[in-house]
Formats: C-alpha cells, structure tokens, sequence
C-alpha cells in the first residue's frame, strides 16, 4: 500500500526533528498529534519510508563532503598548465581541465591572467563541522530506537 501524501510529509518531518508528536502535527494530524505520531512510527512501511528519506540526506552529506574534500585537498596542476601556456586557450582545451578549486578567472588590461582560488582553510573547517555534524546525527539513532519500543508499548497497552 503507498503512503499518502500527509504520511510522506510525516516521515520527512520525522527525519527532520526525530519528534513525533511535532512531525504528525506539522503534517496535518491535528489535535491527536502525540498518539498518531506514535501510531505511525509503529507502522513498518513508514519506518521504512523514514529510512529512506535519512539515507537521501546522507548521500547529499556525502556528496557535499566531497566537494570540500576536492576544494581542500584538490590539485593545481591544471591551473599552472593554464598559467604556463605560450597559447591562449580553446574551449575544448578548458573543458578537460579540471578548474574545480578556482574561484575566479581575470585577464587584466595589462596582460597576463589573475586566478583566485577558493580558501582551503575555510574548506577544512566545513569539513570539520559535517563530520561533528554526523557524529551528532548518530547520536539520536538510540533515541528512534528507545521511541520504537515506546510505540510497540503502548500498541501492547492498547490490545489489551
């Protein structure tokens, strides 16, 4: 069975905060927000859905990370080939270079060319801040599963 629209925007809320009673209320279930929010969490497509939605964040952690990573530790070599040139360069020649770190490219009145690159440094520390970023993340991975056994208690409660 596909989940309706106002479950999906449960689980994104869910993966946001990790409240259940916030993310069902923020999804439209209204007055009963704490019991629908666990009642849901009990529920195995949307957990799955949950899961879902947390990897596809991951991925764009890890897709940003390694862009910091290229801008931190990235190679120059293409750059001085550019620099070092005799000829002015063709666009087939600038596509193949790789000119990832590179912020910006002048040619002054004066000849020659002005390359800036992008801070290293601040690379560094944006990569220092994602990886405290995800430790932090993983830490609430005991709490999800402490509200787990919460929902199936009081699921347990409520067939009794």
């Amino acid at each position: 069975m596909a989940l309706s629209e106002k479950e999906k925007l449960f689980c994104t809320y869910f993966s946001e905060s990790r409240n259940a009673r916030s993310a069902a209320a923020r999804a439209g279930y209204g007055i009963l927000s704490q019991r629908n929010g666990l009642r849901l969490l009990h529920r195995e497509d949307i957990r799955e859905e949950i899961e879902r939605v947390d990897r596809s964040k991951l991925i764009c952690n890890e897709e940003i990370a390694a862009g910091y990573r290229q801008l931190a530790f990235g190679s120059v070599a293409d750059v001085l080939k550019l620099i070092y040139s005799d000829e002015a360069p063709t666009a087939i020649m600038l596509e193949k270079l790789d000119l990832f770190n590179v912020s910006e490219i002048k040619r002054p009145k004066g000849g020659g060319i002005e390359i800036k690159f992008f801070d290293r440094m601040k690379a560094l520390e944006h990569l220092e801040a994602l990886s405290i970023g995800d430790s932090e993340e993983n830490s609430a991975l005991p709490f999800y599963a402490a509200l787990e056994k919460s929902a199936q208690a009081l699921k347990g409660d409520a067939d009794e």
